[in-house]
């Protein structure tokens, strides 16, 4: 068994990816949809946003799932022997950062909701600390990733996080907005502030879908 574990724990950290861009660009063209306020009737919109928010759990899952199997696979193929406690550590915040992620969910629109969003906030602030850290301090030094190509995906992984929080920022005028659209009904005084807050927040998507492709491409080629 000991001889599947490594190439068993790569094919997780594949999956993961798929999941997670694959499950993201769905939820990205859910979202075109739901701006096209001339194509589909208000309750339709609302219905596909719905579908959005189910289908967005998936990418937050697998990104969830990707710091303690990513940090698993370095350590398991020799190419960083990662401290043991650092190790256990990543795995308690990723099943703790999973728990908040789906506890929002299940108990959305509550003040249970806000404190674990807020809790995943910070804690999505610390590793992207963490990992832009490793990225920067091993390619100047070399240590303790000891190859580049690992280093700048260890800096590019930590300029996701940061992407990904700026699209939290960028987003939260959408609750007040969507709720002034149900609750006016759609117009251009209800539309169109909230079309701007969802076209500032591409651009950060955007962001993410590139850096996840460069990412992959230095995990998959190794270049350098």
């Amino acid at each position: 068994m000991a001889d599947f574990a490594y190439p068993t724990l790569v094919w997780a950290h594949l999956l993961l990816f798929v999941f997670w861009l694959g499950a993201d660009v769905g939820v990205f063209v859910l979202g075109q949809h739901f701006r096209r306020r001339n194509t589909y009737s208000l309750d339709q919109r609302i219905a596909l946003l719905k579908l959005l928010v189910e289908v967005d759990m998936v990418p937050r899952t697998a990104w969830a799932l990707m710091v303690p199997v990513s940090l698993s696979v370095v350590s398991m193929g020799g190419m960083w022997a990662v401290p043991a406690p650092l190790l256990a550590g990543a795995w308690v915040v990723g099943a703790l950062w999973l728990w908040l992620v789906w506890d929002a969910h299940f108990h959305d629109q509550t003040l249970r909701a806000a404190r674990n969003r807020r809790i995943e906030f910070w804690l999505k602030i610390l590793i992207a600390t963490f990992y832009t850290g490793l990225g920067l301090v091993s390619i100047g030094t070399g240590s303790p990733l000891p190859f580049a190509w690992l280093a700048w995906k260890a800096l590019l992984f930590g300029t996701i996080f940061w992407a990904a929080i700026m699209i939290d920022v960028a987003f939260k005028p959408v609750g007040p907005q969507l709720g002034k659209l149900l609750a006016e009904g759609s117009s251009d005084a209800t539309e169109i502030p909230l079309l701007r807050t969802m076209n500032r927040t591409r651009l950060w998507v955007w962001c993410v879908y590139l850096l996840l492709l460069a990412t992959s491409y230095l995990g998959a080629v190794k270049p350098f």
